[in-house]
């Protein structure tokens, strides 16, 4: 009878199975992707603001609002005021204008699988930095000696986060400066792209696409609750928000679900602030049935149609 062989699979020193998908989520075998280049794996965090009460408005600042601007709560050892900015001049990680104030970029280029740490990083860089100085990316130089910091180790993560908007870019600088150079191209690109926008209730954000507009309104439910929910409202007809609306469908952004309705452009933005408010009591009302009912077929059936309805904004 012949033995069997006694030679076991080799595991790399991360004891990560050669065989198995690799952590990054690249969807090859590990030893085809991070074994082959022998890098570290740095698996992406699903919900990177998670734990702080503006983590939906957080979400819909970096994803689809275009200009706005909220002041932070810092919970480290400064004086220093820091507002949170949806982008910067340059597109820069963080800045200190001359008279001092200070602004932390959200919609910049990621440097590590965590969106919150590359954050923790800006905002430390910010906390020490002197009057003039800009960050334009994070970068491996503006590690902190404990690389683990978060943005929910920096504020306080229960205050709520309050956006301003605005109708352009022109924030930027100081009132009596005026653009020059890079920076003023820069604010005449910027202002041209921007969509009008408007915010109409918690996370929920009127957007003026150029040939419809789109109610979109990040969601703190587990997807799969929230589908539920959406589909009991489906199955009643209970999903739209009036006359001139209709569900589009929903996509995903930083580990919480976002639905999205289209409505008619030609009516102001306010005039869907009390049926989005009706929605959201509808909404709540649902979710708080499925404790004690369970989903029917024809619910099912929504769900599954929403399923399968996913969106891009891009």
């Amino acid at each position: 009878m012949a033995k069997r062989s006694a030679v076991k699979s080799k595991k790399p020193v991360d004891g990560i199975n050669p065989r198995q998908a690799c952590p990054c989520g690249s969807g090859k075998r590990y030893k085809a992707c991070h074994g082959l280049s022998g890098g570290p794996v740095e698996v992406p965090v699903g919900r990177p603001f998670e734990g702080l009460a503006g983590e939906c408005e957080l979400i819909a600042l970096r994803e689809f609002v275009p200009s706005a601007t909220a002041p932070l709560t810092l919970t480290v050892d400064t004086d220093r005021v820091v507002t949170l900015a949806t982008v910067l001049p340059m597109a820069a990680a963080g800045l200190v204008r001359a008279d001092g104030s200070a602004f932390l970029g959200l919609q910049v280029q990621t440097r590590s699988s965590d969106i919150s740490r590359d954050l923790a990083r800006a905002l430390r860089w910010i906390v020490d930095a002197k009057p003039g100085d800009v960050l334009p990316v994070v970068g491996p130089e503006t590690a902190a000696e404990d690389d683990r910091e978060r943005l929910q180790d920096m504020v306080d993560a229960q205050a709520d986060l309050s956006p301003e908007l605005h109708g352009d870019f022109s924030w930027w600088l100081p009132e009596d400066e005026e653009p020059a150079g890079e920076v003023a191209l820069s604010l005449e690109r910027a202002n041209q792209a921007i969509m009008p926008t408007e915010r109409i209730g918690p996370a929920a954000y009127w957007v003026d696409a150029g040939d419809r507009a789109h109610l979109r309104w990040v969601r703190p439910e587990p997807e799969e609750q929230l589908l539920f929910a959406l589909a009991r409202l489906s199955a009643r007809g209970e999903l739209g928000l009036g006359e001139g609306s209709r569900y589009a469908g929903s996509f995903r952004a930083h580990g919480l679900l976002v639905p999205v309705w289209d409505l008619d452009r030609e009516q102001h933005a306010r005039e869907w602030t009390k049926p989005a408010e009706e929605l959201g009591t509808r909404l709540d009302e649902a979710l708080k049935s499925l404790e004690a009912t369970p989903l029917t077929g024809e619910e099912r059936r929504a769900r599954d149609g929403l399923i399968g309805r996913q969106v891009t904004i891009r």
